[in-house]
C-alpha cells in the first residue's frame, strides 16, 4: 500500500480539493494491480486518479482547454465533408468518409484537451467513491466549464468554416448535407442515439489505462463506431448544426431543440448512468470483498498471536 508523504498537494486547503479516503489520510491511490484485488480496479483506480485531477483544475484553466478542443473537434467535420465531396457517390463512400470522422477525437485526445463525453466517465468516478455535496459540486463545476468551452469552440470552428475562403463549394455543400443527416433525427432518436454514443465513448475511455502503444487504434475504433452509427455527439454535432445556423439554413432555437438538449442528456446517461454506474458497481464489490478477506486475515492474525 502507498505510504503516507508529508509533501502537501497543491490543491491542500484548497475548496477544490476531492473528498476522498486518500486524501483525508495524505496517502495516493493505488493503482498497482499486484495490490488490488482484479485487474478491472486497477483500470477503475487508473481512471479515478484521472477524474480527480480533472475535478481540481482551475475553471479558466479547464475553459480554455475545452474550447481548444471544441475547435479541434471541427477537423471531424472537415474531414469527413473533405472526403464526402471528392469520393465518388458509391456505397462505399459512406464508410470511408466517416473515417474522417474519427480525425478529431483523435487530436483532442492525443493533445489530452478537454471533451465533455470523456468527462462522463473519468471526472464521475471520485464522485461515485465518495458521494459528498462538495464532489457533487466540483463534477457540476468541470462539466459546466467543459461543456461551455466546447460549444464556444465548436462554435468558432463552424463560423470559420462557413467564413473563411478555405473549402470550395463541394465541400461545402458537403458540410450542409452531413449536418442535415443529423436534424432528421426526431428528439427521441437524438437522445437515445446519444446514449450509445456517450456509452462508446466511455467504453474508449474505459480501454485507456490498458491499450498501451494501440491507444491510437482505440480512438479510431470506438469514433468510427458513432460515426457509422449516425449516432449524435453532442461536441462534434454542435460544429455540424451550428454551421448550419451560420449558414441559415435553420433558425437558432433547432440548435437547442430539437438537438443540444437531447443529445447532451443522452450523452451524460449512456457514459455516467449506464457505463460509470455499473463499472463502478463491480470494483466496489471487488473492494467490498476485499476489505472483508483483509479484515477476516486479520482476526486469524489476532487468534493465532494469542
Amino acid at each position: 500500500m502507498t505510504q503516507p508523504t508529508d509533501k502537501k498537494r497543491p490543491q491542500d486547503n484548497d475548496e477544490h480539493e476531492v473528498d476522498s479516503k486518500e486524501s483525508d489520510q495524505g496517502t495516493d491511490i493505488e493503482v498497482d494491480e499486484e495490490k488490488l484485488p482484479s485487474r478491472a480496479a486497477a483500470v477503475h483506480e487508473q481512471i479515478r486518479m484521472e477524474g480527480e485531477k480533472e475535478l481540481e483544475r482551475d475553471g479558466m484553466a479547464l475553459l480554455w482547454s475545452a474550447i481548444a478542443a471544441g475547435l479541434s473537434i471541427g477537423a471531424s467535420l472537415m474531414a469527413k465533408g473533405i472526403l464526402h465531396a471528392h469520393l465518388p457517390d458509391t456505397p462505399a463512400r459512406f464508410f470511408l468518409e466517416n473515417l474522417g470522422y474519427t480525425v478529431g477525437f483523435i487530436i483532442v485526445i492525443m493533445a489530452r484537451q478537454q471533451l465533455f463525453t470523456e468527462n462522463t466517465v473519468t471526472a464521475v468516478l471520485p464522485v461515485m467513491h465518495k458521494l459528498t455535496l462538495k464532489n457533487i459540486g466540483l463534477l457540476f463545476r468541470l462539466w459546466g466549464w467543459v461543456l461551455l468551452g466546447n460549444v464556444l469552440g465548436a462554435a468558432c470552428a463552424a463560423l470559420a468554416f462557413l467564413v473563411m475562403p478555405i473549402f470550395d463549394e463541394p465541400v461545402r455543400q458537403a458540410f450542409i448535407s452531413i449536418s442535415e443527416e443529423i436534424m432528421k433525427n426526431t428528439p427521441t432518436e437524438m437522445f437515445a442515439n446519444g446514449i450509445i454514443s456517450g456509452w462508446l465513448i466511455a467504453t474508449m475511455v474505459w480501454m485507456f489505462p490498458s491499450a498501451g502503444a494501440a491507444k491510437l487504434w482505440v480512438i479510431v475504433i470506438m469514433t468510427y463506431l458513432v460515426g457509422i452509427g449516425d449516432l449524435t455527439h453532442i461536441v462534434v454535432g454542435s460544429v455540424e448544426i451550428l454551421y448550419l445556423v451560420f449558414a441559415g439554413v435553420i433558425p437558432w432555437q433547432e440548435f437547442f431543440y430539437p438537438f443540444a438538449f437531447p443529445t447532451l442528456l443522452g450523452n451524460i446517461i449512456g457514459g455516467t448512468f449506464i457505463f460509470a454506474l455499473i463499472s463502478h458497481a463491480q470494483i466496489r464489490n471487488d473492494m467490498s470483498n476485499e476489505a472483508k478477506a483483509r479484515a477476516e486475515g486479520e482476526r486469524k492474525q489476532a487468534r493465532d498471536d494469542r
